[in-house]
């Protein structure tokens, strides 16, 4: 069904059912993984505020791709970055333990996609974003480890591999606004005094706030 053919009441029904489900415990992941405890637990506010990030990041899989198995990749892409955004601000980590699935799950979806909906020239997009997206990075990590770790390298190739399937204009629009969201980040900390100019930050949720937003600028698919 395509995202148009959606009622908004449908939407956040099924954003809110899922939400619910995935989010306490997707809170959970995100502690443990962070604190490297399997015990550990998150307190009532992260639970809160994970579940309504999922519930956002379903909402927009749905208003982007519909009722398709593309769907299930932008979803999956989306609730792994909430995991993943939180444990890099808590840990300066992205673990392959979520990248490292998200991305197979993401190419099975979209190659479900192809296999039902004949979208092969998205999936070869895709493939070919994901693989360009992640040479760029490794490169740049090669050339600047200080700046770029090997876990936002792939990060950067799951990012490649979702926005390349919306498609090329997508890819740009996430790699710039990434950027963007991570300079401004860094000067608003600097200028309150939360950051140095030699501080390391965080490079996974600037990452991840582009890539949703492109999202959000490419709109629903056809």
């Amino acid at each position: 069904m395509p995202p148009a053919d959606l009622p908004p009441g449908a939407v956040a029904a099924l954003a809110v059912a899922g939400a619910l489900v995935l989010g306490p415990w997707l809170a959970r992941v995100s502690v443990r993984l962070a604190r490297r405890d399997d015990a550990a637990r998150p307190g009532p506010r992260r639970t809160v505020l994970t579940t309504a990030l999922v519930a956002a990041a379903l909402a927009g899989a749905l208003l982007v791709g519909g009722l398709r198995p593309g769907t299930v990749a932008l979803a999956w892409a989306g609730a792994a970055g909430v995991v993943l955004g939180a444990v890099d601000l808590a840990a300066h980590r992205l673990p392959d333990r979520v990248t490292l699935p998200a991305s197979a799950a993401v190419a099975a979806a979209l190659l479900v996609d192809a296999a039902a909906l004949g979208t092969w020239p998205a999936l070869l997009r895709a493939a070919l974003a994901g693989a360009a997206a992640f040479a760029v990075a490794a490169l740049a990590a090669v050339l600047s480890p200080r700046g770029l770790g090997f876990g936002d390298v792939k990060l950067v190739g799951l990012l490649g591999l979702v926005l390349g399937w919306v498609g090329w204009g997508a890819l740009l629009a996430g790699v710039f606004l990434g950027l963007l969201t991570g300079a401004l980040a860094s000067l608003a900390l600097i200028a309150t005094g939360r950051a140095g100019w030699r501080t390391a930050l965080p490079f996974g949720p600037p990452l991840l706030v582009g890539a949703a937003l492109a999202l959000a600028v490419a709109g629903p698919l056809p």
